[in-house]
């Protein structure tokens, strides 16, 4: 393709005005946030010709433990049909060299960048969080839900008490926004996110991978070294949808907004998350196969709120025909 007709090196539209929107006091520029794991610590897709951070509300950045780890062993990845799971097991650097290192290259002009706060005890979810307090990371999701590790991260999302306790224990050491990673993996997402409120979070990130695993028929083995992982991708999409609904439920009265995520690959599927309730949607998978989806997401939501008299992107959030106030 000539390059001149290459849409790729075109010059540089922003999102339309419509989509930019306030997330717990802070500006973003447009309905999306770039999930964390997705995109390594915010520079993973800064060599793909065409990509910005500024088609960004927010990037979330890895998820980071108290100290380096090495993750799970291999295989960690595996497509599944319409997803695919992975089992990473929080590989990074430790949040010492995250915060000293890494967020001094950020571009903190160009959108909001949230630190993924993980841990295997409290005390290192406090010991992480607190560190980023320090530091000029714009808020924090506590990831309670990660379902590939195995200490902490899943077992305590899917407990109400356990929830509750990692989040009232980080809102002591900052006063940044926390917002709480919920599991799909548990008895009653609506009840844990009750008491996530309780305890002090400012927003809820909905859903989480789902548990799973694939099997090699001829070895008779799992594909993933840790056995299971977590599935992503389109496959979880209605079940994202029902969590979100339920979640906005419980949140709304209390003002507490929503980023919606699970399976969103196209404007439609970001839209129908906002009218279930979110405020915000992350996507993730769909950056593997294409990292320029945001930008056909942003075009694609303003066009819906243009032929429907939509001012704001904020005004379509829990607009779902039988929701209560609707």
């Amino acid at each position: 393709m000539n390059a001149a007709l290459d849409p790729r090196f075109a010059p540089y539209v922003p999102p339309a005005s419509s989509l930019q929107l306030s997330f717990c006091g802070m500006h973003f520029a447009s309905p999306i946030v770039l999930l964390s794991g997705c995109v390594g610590f915010g520079e993973e897709y800064t060599r793909v010709v065409g990509f910005s951070n500024r088609d960004t509300g927010a990037v979330c950045l890895k998820g980071t433990t108290g100290s380096a780890r090495l993750g799970n062993r291999p295989h960690r990845v595996f497509e599944t049909p319409m997803g695919m799971l992975n089992a990473i097991g929080l590989q990074n650097p430790g949040v010492d060299h995250v915060v000293q290192q890494i967020l001094p290259t950020l571009d903190f002009q160009e959108t909001r960048f949230i630190a993924n706060v993980s841990g295997s005890t409290i005390e290192e979810y406090v010991e992480v969080t607190a560190r980023f307090d320090d530091s000029p990371i714009d808020a924090m999701e506590i990831n309670i839900s990660c379902p590939n590790v195995k200490e902490g991260g899943v077992t305590f999302g899917n407990d109400p008490d356990m929830s509750a306790r990692v989040v009232a224990a980080c809102r002591q050491v900052t006063q940044k926004p926390l917002i709480t990673k919920l599991s799909p993996n548990q008895t009653s997402i609506q009840e844990n996110a009750r008491r996530c409120i309780e305890a002090g979070t400012d927003a809820f990130a909905v859903i989480n991978t789902l548990m799973g695993m694939a099997i090699d028929a001829r070895t008779r083995t799992a594909v993933i070294g840790n056995r299971q992982g977590g599935l992503s991708g389109p496959a979880i999409k209605p079940i994202a949808l029902l969590k979100v609904a339920q979640v906005y439920e419980v949140a709304k009265a209390h003002k507490v907004p929503i980023i919606g995520q699970g399976g969103i690959t196209t404007a439609t599927d970001a839209i129908e998350f906002l009218i279930a309730g979110a405020s915000a949607v992350g996507i993730g998978t769909a950056l593997f196969y294409d990292p320029l989806v945001c930008r056909k997401v942003n075009a694609g939501i303003a066009a819906y709120l243009a032929a429907n008299g939509i001012a704001t992107v904020s005004e379509l959030t829990g607009t779902l025909s039988g929701l209560h106030g609707h």
